[in-house]
């Protein structure tokens, strides 16, 4: 068959990624910073924390649908902490986990993911149920590249506290919410790769686990159907991942930590760079190549093997390498918009390489 075949089969594969990856860019925050500490109690009562502007409204995974109960959150910052506040509507508060670094997501909770520098590899999850269980681990690679779960790895000096508008384990009431209150040592997170962002971003992103439940002797379990298999959980984000996966980095929202005090700024959305939109294109050939590798067991060796189109951005046209090597590919993009050529492998490591 001709060429033309293979290559429209391609992106009628990969069709629905390029079309959430061009419509629905991540979203972004803006975290301001504090002169003083943050008392973590759960309760934000600081007036940092009232200056401080809220997320948007989680949606649900995929984007777009609302969810049954609202999430949000805000973020502030100072030179020993990352400090986040979240408030998570619920009417049944519960948890059963209270072993360390046991699989949260087991029971309702709140999850954060961090990427400092966005290379999508060497980045930190952090799961948090209502009884204030962490779970806390490193990811060498996402699971699509066959990446190593670092499980005892630990934030040091994290902090954390809840606290309920209502009753704990409580079934014969209804709630109204629970929240979350955490201060995350810089000195742990910049083990992923990046020093404190200062008028800088990060690749962030913000999850919620869902499930329905049954009562068992008046306490609270997952709800299982009639062949005793748990029920699926409902994934709520605050930017969307266009599938049910949390471990696309590429897909995470935008923090920015702007030096700016919190009680003296006028609130701006962030402006995502360009170069960031060149990413997201590439992404688009990487999800591409692994579609043909899947078809043929081999890499395409052109970029016109992957596509028919010409990629732009803001109207600007991208010219897109692609170099096979020993143990797969580079595709590498000299940005139109700065200084610094562009270069995603084969197992989605991306590197940004600025021309002096």
């Amino acid at each position: 068959m001709p060429k033309s075949f293979f290559v429209l089969m391609l992106l009628l594969m990969c069709l629905s990624l390029q079309v959430r990856a061009q419509t629905n860019p991540p979203k972004t925050y803006t975290a301001y910073k504090v002169n003083r500490p943050v008392e973590i109690d759960g309760l934000a009562k600081e007036k940092s924390w009232s200056d401080a502007p809220w997320s948007s409204d989680f949606v649900a995974i995929k984007g777009k649908k609302k969810p049954l109960y609202n999430t949000r959150f805000k973020m502030l910052w100072d030179a020993q902490y990352l400090y986040v506040y979240a408030n998570i509507e619920e009417p049944h508060i519960w948890g059963t986990l209270k072993k360390r670094d046991t699989i949260i997501f087991y029971n309702n909770d709140f999850e954060m993911f961090i990427d400092p520098d966005g290379d999508t590899h060497n980045y930190i999850e952090l799961e948090i149920n209502a009884l204030n269980t962490v779970w806390d681990l490193f990811l060498t690679k996402p699971y699509r590249e066959g990446g190593k779960i670092l499980d005892n790895w630990d934030i040091k000096g994290l902090i954390s506290a809840v606290s309920y508008k209502g009753t704990l384990n409580d079934p014969s009431d209804v709630d109204t919410s629970w929240s979350l209150e955490m201060a995350i040592p810089w000195e742990s997170l910049t083990e992923a790769g990046d020093s404190i962002p200062a008028n800088n971003f990060w690749r962030i992103n913000f999850s919620r686990v869902q499930w329905q439940f049954d009562l068992e002797q008046k306490r609270y379990q997952r709800k299982r159907d009639s062949a005793g298999n748990y029920l699926d959980e409902c994934n709520w984000v605050w930017s969307p991942q266009g599938v049910v996966n949390m471990h696309e980095p590429e897909h995470w929202g935008y923090v920015y930590f702007s030096t700016i005090l919190v009680s003296k700024h006028k609130h701006h959305d962030f402006e995502i760079p360009m170069d960031e939109n060149i990413k997201w294109k590439m992404y688009q050939l990487y999800r591409t190549q692994k579609s043909y590798y899947h078809v043929h067991q081999r890499w395409a060796a052109s970029i016109s093997d992957l596509t028919f189109e010409s990629l732009t951005v803001d109207g600007v046209l991208l010219k897109p390498q692609l170099q096979l090597h020993d143990t797969g590919y580079n595709i590498t993009i000299q940005s139109p918009f700065t200084s610094n050529i562009l270069t995603l492998r084969e197992d989605g490591y991306f590197t940004t390489k600025t021309i002096h």
